[in-house]
């Protein structure tokens, strides 16, 4: 049987963050929720989705996070995984980091 999946949305520097994990718990720290084994797509090569390259790089390495439970505004158990995300709290949209464009010639 395969480990139940969790969607986590929480608030972490100003902005509402969406990952994917296969542990979540009490954490041994009073007043946080342990989350563990977080999910990514591994794709390499061509960069599908700039918002999960840019939470993989944000906590790819991240063995635990504990996060304050005042933070966590939701944790959802879900059949699949979704696209994670970083949206603006007040309007609930996505925000995404575009492209640098090429400056233009003068």
């Amino acid at each position: 049987m395969a480990k139940p999946l969790y969607k986590i949305t929480f608030h972490n520097h100003g902005r509402v963050y969406e990952l994917y994990a296969r542990h979540v718990a009490s954490s041994a720290l009073w007043g946080f929720t342990e989350v563990g084994e977080l999910v990514f797509d591994l794709r390499d090569g061509v960069l599908v989705d700039p918002t999960e390259e840019r939470l993989r790089d944000e906590f790819g390495d991240t063995r635990v996070l504990h996060l304050p439970m005042q933070s966590v505004i939701r944790i959802e158990e879900v059949a699949k995984k979704g696209q994670p995300a970083i949206r603006d709290p007040a309007t609930g949209e996505k925000v995404v980091t575009p492209f640098p464009l090429p400056a233009k010639p003068r």
